[in-house]
């Protein structure tokens, strides 16, 4: 017996062996299946037929995991700090800022467990199974290895299946393989290294039976099917951290160790100077309080959430915050084709019929379009193009599948995709398949199998006396059984050579990635009753080629170009043809130095790493792509030090998406594994929805740097301040008190407006930021330094001065504050869009309104804010501030001139626009 059940090993190459090899290993019979004490022993040998994952974390660990950041420690030493001196409302209040990061990190990774849960629901199923030689049918879990399963048409396979006997099965494997279109089962034996994707004599949990119908035995269930392994790989691989994660990680200690530094050092350095050991310690404190950003943390949130909601209203839903900034850092889009670049639905482009060329417009299962010939719609009622007429009735007339109209209006497939894009294309041409139905009933037919490669129908023949057979089936099947063929005015002649329709029409379309059927008839007795592979042997008349693709969406091809504007790669990620897959990646743009260079998964398979990295660096296509691959080919990616976001629908993609700085999943055609394993969701399902969120991506990190930029400046003057003052034994300038309100009150009021700043013009020119750029680039320090600098010699200046004047402490560090403030206010609008807004504004160019309103009253509050500050008398007891009269304001509003100039230096060191 094979292991399998729980365990996790290397599948046997099923698909290789001969069927009565593994019945025999399997130890089971194809005819009376096993017997009762036999399952019952394999089910306490194997367990159940479901995923298991491994147990997690518990929630109260997972919560306090949390807490276990740089950034935290800060916030609560800061709020240890406010207690020890006893100022328990500011210490309540960066407490609380710290469990609110912790809760919304807790809740963020529950959903993103979820993905396991998912998986075991999508092999939930019953099946249909012989058991003690009775058919019968069993919940899925049931299952064990050896077990003999009956498929038919809308089935769920429940576990993966050797399979022993096809009739016309046909298997969705879309969701695993990322095929476009349902494969055609055998029993065929197959080689050791046939791709997942060509083992057309398996059957894999989790996919559907399109069409006809089979029987096989189990080989594998639970975590031993290749979708089980996929929730194995999904558990092991290893969740990154985000760039934005990283950086913050990184500047946070980094500015722990400054931050303990200094105070360490003032107080050293003042006990040395002879000074009181608890006036150092205050004077300590103090220091750490003014140079930590405790508003920094709420602000980079409300930013984060901002970008969020931005995201949602252009169908894109963020379900990691970080994730918000990574998207917009993101070097290459590994994209699958089937539903994200495409449409997901089959559709007749091309029509070679009476030596002649038809264009086919519209796409997908809407059956708007035109047959169009010569740039001119085709108008079938005139009888000018009778080959195509009776090209598109043998299509209409020769199939198992028909369309349906669902309660939103929308078309779908009811059958065969293949089969239902050449009713669409007969629909387009003004025909009803149920109208022609009538006029021309089916009488009796032959159904597609592989051996034949072709399907048959027998039908009254209206015009005549007769019966007429219409066949559809490959090109070699069809033409190589046609004796004559129709020209251009339906009269017959003798049939052209192969080789010329191959290499004028059979060739172009296949390079286009097109799937090519041929078409024929045959004309026989009105007393024939039915039609068998003899009747249709030889004598068909060859009516012509229809070929068709899965087409691109429309707007993926700007969402493409839009992307290489910005400097950001786009693959494709496919298990679909090669051919087909460069195809459709000519049509939407995505060569790379004007050409598509493409690998498939057996070249990938044979490369090492440093292959593979070269592969994925100068490829844009990679077709039939294991799972494993897609993980392979992210980690490549990442190897180079690329930030890669995934696109996927498939149960397929989970692992990747998981991998991947960041996983995007479809929301509508997407599985459920897909969508708990990603880090973003498209409501719409559209690539091009994916170009909006990087935009929206970029726009949240220019306006988070906006931030930094901002607020440390200001913890940098008043530590600059205050370390000076303490060095120097002088009173300090600011207390810690008024520090905690410029750090938490004033600072939030005025950042938190640049979180609502338009997106700059220029967002989408830009080439991706370095992967390895700091948080604090070099030119963004130095915009930090210089205005620190200016801060300190505001508050310091503006203290001495109005001290020695006036001779009152309290006015004295008010007026200090105030100044502060003003400066920042004309800081605040060089680093803001609102003074372009007003420019453009008053140019005449069309700007919305909403653009400047965050900015707008984020000032006026600071503005009122500050006035209660120092005009309020229980701000004056609390905070130790003083009244200003109105030419103490004005003393206060002078300082703000300097930072005009400043502002428009730092702004060349470096632009936040």
């Amino acid at each position: 017996m094979p292991t399998t059940g729980t365990s996790i090993s290397a599948p046997q190459n099923y698909h290789s062996q001969w069927t009565t090899e593994v019945i025999q290993v399997l130890n089971s019979d194809p005819e009376r299946g096993l017997s009762s004490t036999e399952v019952d022993k394999r089910q306490s040998e194997f367990g159940k037929n479901e995923l298991k994952g491994k147990p997690g974390k518990p929630a109260w660990l997972r919560f306090v995991l949390q807490f276990n950041q740089a950034l935290l420690y800060i916030l609560l030493i800061a709020g240890l700090i406010k207690a020890l001196l006893l100022q328990w409302t500011n210490a309540g209040v960066i407490w609380g800022v710290t469990l609110i990061n912790a809760i919304i990190g807790f809740v963020q990774e529950s959903k993103a467990e979820g993905a396991i849960a998912a998986l075991a629901q999508a092999v939930t199923t019953e099946a249909t199974v012989i058991r003690n030689g009775q058919k019968s049918r069993i919940p899925s879990q049931e299952l064990v290895p050896g077990d003999i399963v009956l498929l038919t048409s809308g089935d769920k396979v429940p576990a993966d299946l050797r399979l022993f006997n096809v009739r016309n099965l046909q298997v969705d494997e879309s969701a695993l393989t990322g095929e476009s279109v349902p494969v055609e089962k055998s029993t065929a034996d197959l080689r050791p290294d046939t791709p997942l994707a060509e083992r057309v004599n398996m059957a894999y949990a989790g996919s559907f039976v399109t069409f006809g119908q089979g029987s096989g035995i189990v080989v594998a269930i639970a975590n031993a099917t290749e979708m089980g392994r996929i929730s194995q790989s999904l558990e092991q691989t290893t969740s990154l951290s985000t760039p934005l994660t990283r950086k913050f990680d990184k500047f946070s200690h980094q500015l722990l160790y400054i931050i303990l530094g200094l105070a360490a050092m003032t107080f050293a350095v003042g006990l040395g100077k002879g000074q009181t050991w608890p006036a150092m310690f205050e004077a300590s404190v103090a220091l750490a309080v003014s140079a930590i950003p405790e508003g920094l943390p709420a602000v980079v949130t409300v930013t984060m959430a901002i970008g969020v909601n931005r995201m949602a209203k252009r169908h894109a839903i963020i379900r990691k915050l970080p994730a918000v900034e990574t998207l917009g850092g993101a070097t290459v889009i590994c994209s699958d084709k089937t539903g994200t670049l495409t449409e997901n639905q089959m559709t007749v482009q091309g029509i070679y019929a009476g030596g002649q060329h038809f264009q086919v417009t519209g796409t997908g299962y809407n059956p708007q379009g035109e047959i169009l010939f010569e740039q001119q719609p085709v108008d079938l009622q005139t009888g000018y193009f009778p080959a195509l007429a009776d090209c598109l009735m043998a299509g209409l007339l020769c199939t198992d599948s028909h369309l349906a109209k669902n309660s939103n209006g929308n078309w779908s497939v009811v059958g065969d995709p293949t089969e239902c894009a050449i009713i669409i294309v007969a629909n387009k041409a003004g025909w009803s398949q149920s109208e022609m139905t009538k006029l021309t009933p089916r009488i009796d037919g032959i159904p597609f199998e592989s051996e034949f490669q072709y399907m048959a129908t027998l039908h009254d023949n209206r015009d005549s006396e007769s019966r007429i057979i219409y066949v559809k089936g490959s090109v070699e099947a069809i033409t190589s059984r046609c004796e004559q063929m129709l020209n251009a005015e339906g009269e017959l002649e003798p049939m052209a050579d192969l080789e010329l329709i191959e290499q004028r029409v059979v060739t172009i379309l296949a390079k286009q990635g097109m799937r090519v059927l041929a078409f024929g008839k045959k004309i026989v007795s009105h007393g024939q009753n039915s039609v068998d592979h003899e009747d249709i042997a030889s004598g068909l008349i060859f009516l012509g080629l229809q070929g068709m693709i899965d087409p691109p969406r429309p707007e993926v091809i700007a969402a493409v170009r839009a992307c290489k504007t910005a400097g950001i790669q786009v693959k494709m990620i496919t298990g679909d043809h090669i051919t087909t897959a460069k195809a459709i990646a000519q049509q939407i743009g995505l060569e790379k130095d004007g050409q598509v260079q493409a690998f498939d998964g057996k070249q990938i398979a044979q490369m090492d790493n440093s292959q593979l990295a070269h592969a994925v660096e100068h490829g844009v296509v990679f077709a039939r792509v294991a799972p494993e691959q897609k993980l392979r080919l992210v980690e490549a990616l990442q190897s180079q030090g690329e930030i890669v976001a995934m696109t996927g629908d498939g149960v397929n993609d989970a692992p990747a998406l998981r991998q991947a700085d960041i996983g995007i999943a479809m929301g509508g055609a997407g599985t459920d594994v897909a969508r708990e394993a990603s880090d973003m969701l498209l409501t719409d399902d559209n690539f091009a929805s994916i170009e909006a969120a990087v935009e929206e991506g970029r726009t949240v990190y220019q306006n988070l740097q906006k931030a930094i930029a901002f607020i440390l400046p200001v913890n940098g003057g008043e530590s600059m301040t205050i370390l000076i003052s303490a060095l120097f034994a002088r009173d300090l300038p600011i207390l810690s008190l008024q520090v905690l309100w410029l750090n938490m009150v004033n600072s939030v009021a005025m950042t938190v407006p640049l979180a609502f700043e338009p997106k700059s013009d220029r967002v989408m020119k830009r080439p991706p930021r370095n992967p390895k750029e700091q948080l604090l680039s070099r030119t963004l320090f130095q915009r930090i330094a210089a205005v620190s600098i200016f801060n300190w010699i505001l508050i310091f200046g503006m203290f001495e001065w109005v001290r020695q004047t006036i001779g009152d402490i309290n006015i004295a560090r008010t007026m200090a504050i105030q100044a502060l403030v003003a400066g920042r206010i004309v800081y605040l609008l060089s680093i803001s869009q609102l003074a372009n807004v007003a420019a453009r504004k008053i140019q005449g160019q069309a700007v919305s309104i909403n653009d400047g309103r965050a900015m707008s009253v984020g000032i006026l509050g600071t503005v009122l804010l500050q006035i209660i500050f120092s005009q309020w008398d229980v701000m004056n007891l609390l905070f130790k501030t003083a009244p200003l009269n109105l030419q103490q304001w004005l003393i206060c509003l002078l300082p703000a001139i300097p930072m005009i100039p400043l502002a428009w230096f730092v702004n060349r060191i470096d632009p936040t626009n």
